[in-house]
């Protein structure tokens, strides 16, 4: 079925070979693992959600910025000096920013 280790050439691991992976190695069921992941998926949307922070211990911090809504203004174009150009207005809106942490450094 999926093949435990894999060579740089290959794509990316499917959700499905990562459930099979870790239960092989870990000696649970994909079911559990799943409920593992789905377990996870619900903490991280509690935490974003109260403290805008969540950490997977080791690997990555995911934060919650929050960008303020900007107004339609006008300002010079860059590709074509002397002409001006329209910048649409942005609605207000909360960005996920993820970052690796140093274990997760190391890897690459």
């Amino acid at each position: 079925m999926a093949k435990a280790s894999r060579n740089k050439s290959t794509k990316a691991r499917t959700k499905g070979e990562v459930f099979h992976t870790i239960a092989e190695a870990a000696g649970l069921t994909r079911k559990q693992v799943a409920t593992v992941f789905n377990e996870m998926a619900g903490l991280i949307k509690k935490d974003l959600g109260k403290a805008g922070i969540f950490t997977v211990p080791g690997l990555m911090k995911i934060t919650v910025i929050k960008k303020p809504a900007t107004r339609a203004r006008t300002m010079p174009n860059p590709f074509k000096p002397g002409e001006m150009m329209t910048v649409k207005a942005k609605p207000a809106r909360k960005v996920i920013k993820v970052r690796p942490l140093k274990t997760l450094k190391a890897m690459v």
